[in-house]
């Protein structure tokens, strides 16, 4: 299954709703990613411009984008990016393919 990574951050809102009351937001997502036919792989929760960094599988790329459109619609994440992962292998391939092939630049 393809690879997904998602960094977000939680509105202000938010982390005064968790800092009230922790929860943990890990499973609750795993359980989101499970429900969709993927799998978590990780979570962590970071310092910086991100809160926090998901990893998990999802069958396609529509299943990945409605993962994260569900687990954004309640209003608590003021930002996410999510990019596709790729296993060496098939980062090997693509260069392989690409090696193959000639592409003109501008102007040439």
């Amino acid at each position: 299954m393809p690879l997904y990574m998602t960094q977000f951050a939680y509105t202000p809102q938010a982390w005064a709703a968790l800092t009230k009351k922790p929860e943990n937001r890990e499973e609750i997502f795993r359980g989101l990613v499970q429900k969709l036919g993927g799998r978590l792989i990780s979570f962590y929760n970071c310092f910086g411009d991100y809160d926090g960094v998901i990893v998990y599988e999802a069958p396609d790329e529509t299943t990945a984008a409605a993962t994260i459109l569900a687990a954004v619609a309640p209003g608590h994440l003021k930002a996410i990016k999510t990019t596709t992962l790729m296993t060496t292998e098939q980062t090997m391939e693509a260069m392989r393919k690409a090696g193959m092939q000639t592409y003109r630049a501008p102007g040439q």
